[in-house]
């Protein structure tokens, strides 16, 4: 008779058949080999990943996996969330479909893979379906990508680099202070075009949150931050255009835009909803 605590683990030992997984509050990633299915190609193995972010690596692809990526929550929002994935650069020997009730949609081509970039998409629209392509020599390849599961304002149906550039509502404002991955006031100092997006360059002078490092600092003695904010480009920020609150969400170390009022607006707005008790949370203005 096992112990109640393994047995309470079964269910996820089950799941990491072909090689290991790594399980944690917040990150999950599943690294395997074909190798140890080459006599089963047929069989179609099934990865459970329940994390909000994490990696796969698929070394010497054969046959196919299904990876079903869920939140380690149970909520109504999760209908709601995006998955974004981005491959490395090294990654082939695959096609990559989304697989709905049995019905495929090619997704990522084997050749499109090298190109690294992001790719999203709503996750009631199925699971990844990844089928290794033939080849003579499957020892060069190798299938990896890391995926993140999001929820912001570019929606389900929108590129990370396709978002809508329509102003926040009020509430929307509100709440992203609250919620996002950076929040911080400061002034555009320049704007680049880049092949698929607007890189902006900003100047903090106030830095409320920030998920990870993507403002740096200016030093002990000069408190102030920089960094660069990416952005659709028909969005067509200006630089020098006044005091602004920047929020957004970290994609895979890069930091996107989300609401980004003028600061005094926001300010407006903010002690508005602090007479009226109706703010979600508090921030120092001071």
């Amino acid at each position: 008779m096992l112990p109640p605590m393994l047995l309470s683990l079964l269910p996820l030992l089950c799941l990491c058949r072909i090689s290991f997984c790594q399980y944690s509050s917040d990150q999950c990633s599943w690294k395997g080999s074909g190798l140890t299915h080459e006599g089963h190609a047929r069989d179609v193995e099934q990865v459970y990943l329940r994390c909000s972010q994490g990696s796969l690596e698929w070394l010497y692809p054969t046959g196919a996996i299904i990876v079903n990526l869920r939140p380690n929550t149970v909520s109504p929002a999760v209908a709601k969330l995006s998955v974004c994935i981005k491959p490395t650069t090294e990654s082939s020997g695959t096609n990559i479909y989304l697989d709905r009730m049995g019905k495929l949609r090619l997704l990522l081509h084997e050749e499109d893979q090298a190109q690294g970039k992001v790719l999203c998409f709503g996750i009631q629209e199925g699971a990844l379906f990844i089928e290794a392509v033939p080849h003579m020599d499957i020892s060069r390849r190798i299938t990896a990508f890391q995926y993140e599961l999001v929820s912001d304002r570019l929606g389900a149906d929108k590129r990370l680099t396709g978002g809508p550039c329509q102003p926040c509502s009020d509430s929307e404002m509100l709440l992203a202070v609250c919620t996002n991955d950076f929040v911080a006031r400061g002034i555009i100092r320049k704007v680049e075009q880049e092949e698929e997006y607007s890189s902006v360059t900003v100047e903090i002078s106030r830095l409320y949150r920030q998920k990870t490092q993507v403002f740096a600092s200016g030093g002990v003695r000069v408190r102030t931050w920089t960094g660069k904010i990416k952005m659709p480009h028909q969005c067509r920020v200006k630089a020098g255009e006044g005091d602004f609150l920047f929020t957004g969400t970290v994609r895979f170390g890069e930091a996107w835009m989300g609401c980004a009022p003028r600061y005094k607006d926001f300010l407006r707005l903010y002690n508005e909803a602090q007479h009226q008790q109706t703010n979600p949370c508090q921030v120092d203005t001071d």
